[in-house]
């Protein structure tokens, strides 16, 4: 953590947030998640509103802290060792409630914002199709106009916290004949007749989440529940990836981060050939590589936040951030983690220290909100609208060369 890059504020909670996750959080909790004993911890979710530390960017009207995503981004860090289901289910309120905040009246923020909150109503996002993972505008999800409000019918799978949540946020198709990106429309879906939740078993890791399939079989949605308005869920799709991406990056922190530690503190107490492991370059080189790349990931995640809340850089870039963010936190955490194995040897693929279990669980955070691979379009998409754009000040270094100025050289066609 760079202390010295916090605010006393900051540095108050995150201390808060750490003690939670020593006090709060039982041993047996996390391994019977893993076990698949524990379906969907309700009452973990439930004792972060006790602490009001669910939703922390939101007004404290409506339950939260009014604080920045610097401040969100400190409390997800230590949140990360938990793994990701844990850490998954503490970022849901900030995720569905960023669709609130931005674009809920103050009706529907007084309806659902403020009991998620409190804890009294717990949430999922339902965004990915069997047919649509990362082509989300080819959603087949249906809803369609019923008197006062819509029929719902289609799927969603791979949705986290779905075995206990209350209200789902769906987006579903509203206008057949509109292009992709404009017929589609958010929804706040609560549970109930015509919403079916199927458990999914056989995750790899990040258990006990509650994910699963939902089913909506001709599901009436009122029209009230409408969020950003009729066929305007791409406005409030390219909003959420802010929350799910940040969320995503700075959770993988702190996976990294308990991998790392736990590996280093190996190398310092496990012998061989008559020294500490940790002498060995072999060793010590992974867990310079590792810090190298976990302090990178933390500054360019919080150097996004700090974009985000001030508000200078333009939509293009942010968009561009976070998903560089997204990008460089996951796949730090998913080689830290590995290479902590590696550290560990043999005893690191048991399940004698937990490496096992953070590596089961960082390989998702690599694929969902959006693959790297999507991160990786968004970011040269974004770079090349905004550079090509843009007449620089700066030195013509392509000028410098000794036939810098010969133009018959310079063929591009």
């Amino acid at each position: 953590m760079f202390d010295f890059m916090l605010t006393d504020e900051q540095q108050a909670l995150r201390d808060e947030v750490r003690a939670f996750v020593r006090e709060k959080v039982p041993r047996r909790l996390i391994l019977d998640m893993d076990a698949d004993r524990v379906r969907y911890p309700r009452g973990y979710v439930q004792d972060l509103a006790a602490q009001r530390l669910l939703g922390l960017r939101f007004a404290p009207e409506y339950g939260g802290r009014g604080l920045g995503w610097q401040d969100e981004i400190v409390a997800l860090e230590e949140i990360g060792v938990l793994g990701t289901s844990l850490a998954c289910l503490f970022s849901l309120p900030s995720i569905v409630g960023e669709a609130l905040h931005v674009f809920g009246t103050p009706e529907q923020k007084a309806r659902w914002l403020r009991p998620t909150l409190a804890g009294e109503l717990t949430v999922a996002e339902a965004l990915t199709e069997p047919r649509g993972g990362s082509d989300f505008f080819g959603t087949t999800t249906t809803a369609v106009r019923d008197g006062a409000g819509f029929r719902l019918k289609g799927q969603k799978r791979f949705v986290v916290g779905a075995e206990g949540a209350d209200l789902f946020l769906v987006y579903a198709r509203t206008d057949p004949d509109a292009p992709p990106h404009e017929g589609i429309s958010a929804f706040v879906v609560e549970r109930g007749e015509g919403v079916e939740v199927h458990h999914v078993y056989g995750l790899m890791g990040t258990r006990g989440g509650g994910t699963g399939r939902l089913y909506f079989r001709e599901a009436y949605v009122p029209e009230e529940n409408l969020i950003g308005g009729l066929n305007g869920g791409a406005a409030v799709f390219y909003q959420m990836m802010i929350p799910e991406r940040m969320t995503s990056a700075a959770g993988a922190l702190g996976m990294a981060r308990a991998a790392l530690e736990i590996a280093a503190r190996y190398a310092d107490q496990r012998k061989a050939f008559g020294q500490k492991i940790r002498r060995f370059e072999g060793v010590s080189f992974k867990i310079a590589e590792g810090l190298t790349r976990l302090d990178a990931a933390r500054g360019l995640i919080y150097a996004t936040a700090r974009a985000i809340d001030g508000r200078v850089a333009s939509p293009g870039r942010v968009r561009r951030m976070v998903s560089e963010s997204k990008k460089f936190a996951t796949e730090t955490a998913w080689q830290v983690v590995n290479e902590a194995m590696q550290i560990l040897g043999g005893i690191g693929y048991t399940d004698v220290y937990p490496i096992e279990r953070l590596l089961r669980d960082v390989r998702l955070i690599t694929i969902w909100t959006g693959t790297n691979e999507i991160m990786n379009l968004v970011i040269q998409h974004e770079f090349y609208r905004e550079f090509l754009a843009t007449r620089s000040d700066a030195r013509d270094v392509e000028a410098d060369a000794a036939e810098g100025d010969n133009v018959a050289e310079k063929v591009y066609e």
